[in-house]
Parts: structure tokens; sequence; C-alpha cells
């Protein structure tokens, strides 16, 4: 029985590992490389690994770093099954699905804002096309429920347990025998903080031989929620009193349900101004949301309660569902009062590009992050105070003022991560993925026992 690493590591994004039992190759994740121009030419580099010859793919959740390069795989050969929850299969088709639209809008020849085509060569082809996710979404086959086990194949079972990051996300247990012998190996996913504000908390299994897992927020602890809380009311408040508007870079899975299921709680417990004009400017987050309310039973009581008495969690008075993209540029005459919400969330592509043009160089605005930048990203450079940035082919002065709230993450922190890993018994070694390094060298020594910190493509044998 071998692992072999092709993403996320000692990096933040690309998850993909490869396990190898008796003649099976299992996928576990196949995400897409996100940051700087180099990790996007990296996407495009070979797997690692022949894709023709992974029999499985089991996907932990629906976030393009792990199932962004999905459709790529299937483009190369891959001709298996993948295996998810339900809700995290319906949530995958639509990221890979606007991946590839942007992939294909990008390579297209157009004047820097996108008015008319124009007779230009494409700067590069997309990684794969609509076409290609399609085939992909039909590589989909069965879906599972926590805490229930699944023979993938004879000698190999797959147990998901809720990983508490996003609807539908997973650990996976994967059980396997072989010539060698048995063992049993965990896939981490990504892992959600004990004290998350609507989806049930992390459930890991009691023992594994082999623990894998993401290090994201290993050297650090997250604030109190209810500081943060404050803290983005407050900055809400103050931008539009000030009368600009706030613009809000939102990751369309979790985050952007999180953020209007507190501004319609900051409306009705009156910490915020009655009357809001909130625009969730993303299609694939307002189609994301309309999932979220048909899995009711994965959210905690309190949620559940309300869509018990008829209210929608996600919904709030002055909220616009913005789809068409002519809907999206009227959104830029709107000059004061506005909260808007748009992909992608570490700003490196999306209708967030156009929201930041218009308002990142005006001193009364406000651009509020409220979630993970990986280095290398326009997000990243912003937190980090530049003093202009490149937004759509032109550099922008920064004058909005800029906030960095964490404690939305919905990632563990340094605590959680390591109270997760300590309930699991059985462990033999801990392989730590998924983490810039400086924070899986500082959760590392936290650790006892046998630890690993894999680069990319290195080969261990269980």
């Amino acid at each position: 029985m071998k692992l072999s690493f092709h993403g996320a590591n000692q990096d933040v994004t690309g998850s993909c590992h490869l396990l190898q039992i008796g003649e099976r190759l299992i996928l576990i994740d196949c995400g897409l490389f996100q940051g700087g121009r180099e990790l996007d030419e990296e996407n495009g580099v070979p797997f690692g690994f022949d894709a023709r010859a992974i029999d499985f793919v089991l996907l932990t959740h629906a976030h393009l770093d792990h199932c962004g390069r999905l459709p790529l795989l299937v483009n190369r050969g891959f001709r298996g099954e993948i295996i998810t929850t339900q809700p995290t299969a319906e949530l995958a088709r639509l990221v890979m699905l606007d991946s590839a639209n942007l992939q294909e809008e990008a390579a297209r020849p157009h004047d820097p804002h996108g008015k008319k085509h124009v007779q230009a060569a494409p700067s590069k082809p997309p990684l794969y096309t609509i076409t290609d996710t399609m085939d992909c979404i039909a590589r989909f086959g069965r879906t599972t429920t926590y805490q229930e086990p699944i023979e993938v194949c004879p000698g190999v079972r797959a147990t998901f347990y809720n990983a508490g990051h996003i609807l539908g996300s997973a650990s996976i247990l994967v059980e396997g025998k072989d010539q060698t012998g048995s063992h049993s190996i965990l896939f981490s996913g990504d892992i959600g903080g004990a004290g998350h504000h609507f989806l049930l908390p992390p459930n890991p299994p009691s023992s594994a031989d082999t623990v894998v897992m993401e290090t994201t927020y290993g050297d650090r602890l997250h604030r109190p929620f209810e500081e943060s809380l404050t803290e983005f009311y407050d900055a809400v408040k103050s931008a539009l009193s000030r009368g600009g508007n706030v613009v809000i870079p939102t990751f369309a899975l979790e985050r952007a349900q999180e953020l209007l299921f507190f501004l319609r709680q900051g409306v009705e417990d009156s910490r915020l101004p009655p009357a809001l004009n909130v625009y969730l400017d993303s299609p694939m987050a307002i189609s994301a949301t309309q999932i979220f309310e048909r899995h009711k039973d994965a959210f905690v009581p309190e949620v559940q309660k309300l869509f018990g008495e008829g209210k929608d969690p996600f919904s709030l008075p002055g909220l616009h569902f913005t789809r068409d993209r002519s809907d999206s540029i009227a959104i830029n005459s709107v000059k004061s009062g506005a909260i808007i919400m748009a992909g992608s969330g570490m700003a490196t592509g999306g209708r967030i590009r156009q929201h930041l043009e218009y308002n990142i160089s005006r001193p009364e605005c406000s651009v509020i992050f409220v979630g993970y930048a990986a280095t290398g990203t326009a997000a990243r450079r912003i937190i980090d105070g530049a003093k202009d940035v490149s937004i759509l082919g032109k550099y922008v002065p920064v004058r909005a003022q800029i906030h960095t709230i964490n404690g939305f993450s919905a990632h563990a922190d340094q605590k959680e991560l390591l109270a997760w890993r300590d309930s699991i018994a059985d462990k033999q070694m801990t392989v730590l993925v998924h983490g810039e390094l400086g924070s899986m060298q500082t959760f590392a020594g936290k650790l006892t026992g046998k630890v690993l910190m894999p680069k990319l493509n290195d080969e261990i044998d269980l």
C-alpha cells in the first residue's frame, strides 16, 4: 500500500493525493492550484501519475482547490467513478462549470472591459472546457452519507465523516487490504472550526493508523467570533456613514451564505441599519445558496428551527440576486450605500474585480476581506498594504479602508486542529498537507509521534 502527494504539499491549494492498494489506484481530491502566475501554469503540467490508470476519485468537498482539476483529469483519460456526498456532488458541478466558463471567457479575445470582441489572439487556451466539465460530471457515480461505510471496490472500504467545513464536506477514512496487510488512513479534507456558526461541527472517526491532515491555520488561533462579528458590523456601518460602498470579496460556497446569515441577523438585532442595499453578485453563490436550502438537516438546531418556522436564514430585506452580466455592470453606477458581495474570495478573477476597480480608489468606501488569501493573490497584496493593485489590466490606487476579519474562517485554528487530531486513537503517523511551510512547521512542533511533511510527488510506503 503506497501513498503519493500531487498537490497542497507545503502549500494551501491543489489538494491531490494518490493511494495505491494492491492494483487499485484511488485519488483523494484533484484540486486547482490557486495564486500567482506560477501556480496557474502549474495546473497544466503533468499530474505526476497517469490519469487513465486511476480507478476511483474520493472527493472531500466542493471547493475549487479540491475539485478544480477533475475536468482536466477526465480530459486526460480518467474513466473511473467519482464518489462523494450528495451536497458535494451538487456543489462541485456548480464550481467546475463556473471555472470552465471563466477559463473559456478569459481565452476569448475581448477588450479590457469585456464590452465587445476584438481581433486579437487569446493569451492562453483554457485548462479545460465546459464540454470537459460535462464529461466530468458524468463520472460522478455513487453518493454516500456520513458514517455509512461504502465498498469502493473489493478490499477497499471508505467512510465519510462530517468535516464541518462547508456543506457536504467530509473527512474520508479509507480501510484497505492487500498482500502486505491491512491499513486505515484518514484524509481530513478541510476541517471546520468546532464553533461553526450554522453547520454541524466536525465529527471524525475514533481511530486510524495514518492521519493525513490540513494545516491551513496550524500556526495561529482565531480571535473570538463575537469580536469579529462586531468588527464586521462596525466596518459596514462606518463605510455607509461615510457615503461609500462596502465591497466584500466572497467565496461562493459557505462564506457567501454565512455573510447573508449574519447580515440578516444584524438587521433583526438592530446592529445594522434596517434598510440595507445588498447585492449578491455571483451566479454561483446564488445557486449554491439554493442548494444549501435543500439540505436543511446539515445545519445546527437553531437554523433548522428557522427553516421550520418558514423563515429563510439567508434572506433579508434589500437583498438583490444578480445573475445577469448587465445587472452586474449596472451596480457600478451605485456610488453610495451598497454592500457588494462577489467572487472570487482571493480577488483573482470573477466579478469582484470590476467592483474593486470602481471602489477601491475611493476613501469613503471599504473593502472587507473575510477569508484566507493565498500568497501571490490580489487579495493578499491588498491585505499586505499595497499602495496600488493591478485590476483588469491597469493599476488602481488603494485609497479605500481595508479590513481583514479572520474570525469568519471556515478552517479550524491551531487549537481546533490539535483537538481534532488528538480525538483520533491508534495513529502511527501524521502527514501534514494543505498549509504554508511555516504554518506546517509550527504545527508539527506541537505534535508527538511520527510526523511527515511531504513535498510534491513524494511517495511513502504504508
